[in-house]
Order: structure tokens, then C-alpha cells, then sequence
């Protein structure tokens, strides 16, 4: 086991690393990056459109969180598909790897936001739930970790890739990269 002050080392190194792709595959600086996605944030609230987040495990926690702080402190309309009894009767009647799909099909409306939220951005019912925002006109933003080839990695009109393959740290990044967008666009509210 590390300690306390290495761990936070590590996080800290991590943070510093994020890489940050446009939906072409462009590298773009974490500064640039943060600025699409900010800018995207606030298109859709200017636009009174809406949020939707969609993550497994850890990462729906997250995305639950920020659903709260879209809305509480952003005043952006959010919704984050984390519902127990909505995913378990849609697993049930569809399969897991339909779950978000189904709901983005639902509720994504053009120029909507679809954040995804997957430490590995390999789960397909993400990736299902990806697709489905685009065929549906509404802008993607992706927080990925774990594998730089992951599918998820590519999908986005702006894309957070942390390079690490354990969950805590990627799960942490990413719920960083998050409130860093949250607050930014809260104090332009």
C-alpha cells in the first residue's frame, strides 16, 4: 500500500495528464478541451435543451452526482439514467446492453448532451447509448480511462481520457474533470 502523500502524488500526476480528443481524433490541449466542453454546456443551456449522463457502477454514482450539480448549480435541465427499477425492468426485457439505449432513444432530444461515463469505455450498453445520442443528433462528451484504444475514446465531440487502468484513480479523475466543468459553468450562470 502507498501512502497518503504518494497516492495523492499519483492522483495529482494523473490530473495533470488527462488527454483531451475532439470528435476527429485531434489531440487538444486540456485548456482547449475544457473550453469545448464548457462551451457545449452552455450552448445547451442557452438552448434550453437538456443534460443526460450515463455511467456503470462507480461511474453511475458519478454521473448521479453530477446530474445534482448540472442542475442545482449550473441551472442546466439534467438527467442521469441511474434509476434502479428503470434499468433492471429494462435489463430484463431488453438485456443490459440495450438499457441506455433505450433510455437516450426516450428522453435525447437534437442538440441535447449526452455524457458518458466509463472507467474502462468498453461497457457496451455505453457504447449502445453513444450511438444512440448521435443518430439522434445530440452532442457527445466522454470520460474514458483504463486502455488509450478504448471505443468510447473515439465517440465524443470532446473526449477525457486518464491513463490508468485502476478504478479509483480513473473514477476520481473523472469526477474532477466533471466538477471542473460544473463549476466553470456555474460561475458563467
Amino acid at each position: 500500500m502507498h501512502s497518503a502523500a504518494e497516492y495523492f502524488r499519483t492522483l495529482a500526476d494523473l490530473l495533470d495528464a488527462v488527454q483531451v480528443t475532439d470528435g476527429e481524433g485531434r489531440a487538444l490541449a486540456l485548456q482547449e478541451g475544457g473550453d469545448r466542453a464548457a462551451a457545449l454546456i452552455e450552448s445547451v443551456r442557452a438552448g434550453s435543451r437538456k443534460i443526460l449522463l450515463v455511467g456503470n457502477g462507480g461511474s453511475a454514482a458519478i454521473s448521479s452526482h453530477m446530474q445534482n450539480d448540472f442542475c442545482h448549480a449550473a441551472g442546466v435541465r439534467s438527467m442521469a439514467f441511474t434509476d434502479a427499477a428503470m434499468l433492471t425492468a429494462l435489463s430484463n426485457d431488453h438485456g443490459y446492453p440495450e438499457a441506455f439505449e433505450r433510455c437516450v432513444r426516450m428522453w435525447a432530444a437534437p442538440d441535447d448532451l449526452l455524457i458518458a461515463v466509463s472507467s474502462s469505455g468498453r461497457s457496451e450498453n455505453i457504447l449502445r447509448g453513444v450511438r444512440a445520442a448521435r443518430e439522434g443528433r445530440a452532442a457527445v462528451l466522454t470520460c474514458s480511462g483504463f486502455r488509450p484504444d478504448n471505443p468510447l475514446r473515439s465517440m465524443g465531440d470532446v473526449n477525457f481520457y486518464v491513463g490508468s487502468g485502476a478504478y479509483g484513480p480513473v473514477e476520481l479523475a473523472h469526477h474532477a474533470i466533471l466538477h471542473y466543468l460544473s463549476d466553470r459553468v456555474a460561475k458563467r450562470a
